[in-house]
């Protein structure tokens, strides 16, 4: 059987992202004045204009303007060019409650409390063995295209380049496995009078043959460079970002399932970021241990409460068990409440904003991308048991 797989990645300067970078470095600078922040952050980026909302509990204010700056600078924009409007409170009182006392332990005089998760949903982990980072491998060489454009533009290799960009990759898979690149779509923006012809000649040289070193594309690979002609107005000013708009981006490239809460912007104690996190790790240490060779994690939780409400595995036909097994073995051998997903991954650490672009998952520097001999032991050991 054939058939083919695509994903696409943006660049550090695409409307979205940008408000994800945005949003991420205003949690790290609350997270970096008080660990213990809360931060549900929201925005929004027109041609400009640059608005901030959401919650924010703090012990300490932080300069959001200067920060909203300051990403901007870093994403490749003149903040001269935005007006930064901001319209924050605090968190909830009914959420707060329900995150600082979970119901498993509410009205008890524990003085070390569970915390509840802040808010309710499925969360998804996925890993796949077809690529050493355990990302599928379309979004795996999307991400690799990105990269490179914005390295590019930053180092002069190519000329007349601006941080607004996205690339797109299709993969022909043969019995589920990969077999060779269908086609390859790169759009970036570029000076009014860049030359078509001598952009696409040096993205092939810059951007694509390193991106594909490992796997090549071919005569018959289709490759499209801004197929949509000139691409002269970008950013903000030609296309509004908003935060998490991007949730495939940030993921699976929607090659696996996504319980539709986005990251960005929100502190740990929101499970639909921290809880992702842990179910990335227990798909991907459960692919590294050869249990599966694809394997896709569900955890689903309730407001206010720690424990989830249910937790599921499915291998997709490759598990050396039965996927009611692996599910069993997980509940068992990780802790997946909040609090303890928040300090085995050292989620109060200001880490986030180097999430923010080129997808959270597949990067070896994050505590949710570490394979470990101890998670593969105990989930064997919980197999071998329950046999």
């Amino acid at each position: 059987m054939k058939n083919y797989l695509t994903s696409e990645s943006v660049c550090q300067g695409h409307p979205d992202k940008l408000c994800d970078y945005i949003a991420d470095s205003i949690l790290d600078a609350c997270l970096s004045i008080d660990p213990y922040s809360r931060v549900a952050c929201e925005v929004m980026a027109t041609k400009g204009k640059v608005i901030v909302a959401g919650e924010i509990t703090s012990s300490r204010r932080i300069n959001v303007r200067d920060t909203v700056r300051n990403a901007l600078r870093e994403s490749g924009y003149d903040p001269k060019d935005f007006t930064v409007s901001v319209f924050l409170h605090t968190q909830s009182p009914d959420i707060a409650g329900g995150v600082d006392s979970a119901l498993e332990v509410r009205g008890t005089d524990d003085a070390n409390p569970e915390l509840g998760a802040g808010d309710q949903g499925t969360v998804y982990g996925y890993a796949t063995d077809e690529t050493p980072t355990h990302i599928p491998l379309p979004l795996e060489l999307a991400h690799r295209i990105c990269r490179l454009l914005d390295e590019s533009r930053k180092s002069g290799s190519i000329l007349g380049i601006h941080s607004d960009g996205k690339a797109q990759v299709s993969v022909e898979y043969e019995d589920g496995k990969p077999a060779k690149v269908g086609a390859i779509i790169v759009s970036v923006q570029h000076d009014r009078d860049k030359n078509p012809e001598a952009l696409r000649k040096e993205i092939i040289k810059e951007v694509l043959h390193p991106a594909f070193s490992d796997f090549p594309y071919d005569a018959h690979t289709q490759i499209l460079i801004n197929p949509s002609g000139r691409f002269v107005e970008g950013g903000p000013g030609a296309d509004t970002g908003l935060t998490g708009r991007k949730i495939m981006v940030d993921t699976y490239g929607g090659l696996a399932l996504h319980g539709g809460g986005a990251f960005s912007g929100k502190d740990a104690t929101k499970v639909d970021r921290s809880g992702a996190y842990m179910a990335r790790l227990i798909a991907k240490n459960i692919v590294a241990a050869k249990l599966a060779k694809r394997c896709e994690v569900a955890i689903s939780y309730a407001i206010g409460k720690a424990n989830p409400v249910a937790v599921n595995v499915h291998t997709f036909s490759t598990g050396t068990v039965s996927d009611e097994k692996l599910a069993q073995a997980v509940a068992n051998v990780f802790d997946l409440k909040p609090k303890a997903i928040i300090e085995h991954m050292g989620l109060r650490n200001p880490i986030y904003s180097l999430t923010s672009c080129y997808g959270h998952f597949g990067n070896a520097l994050f505590a949710w991308e570490q394979v470990t001999r101890q998670c593969s032991e105990a989930l064997r050991e919980e197999l071998e048991h329950d046999n």
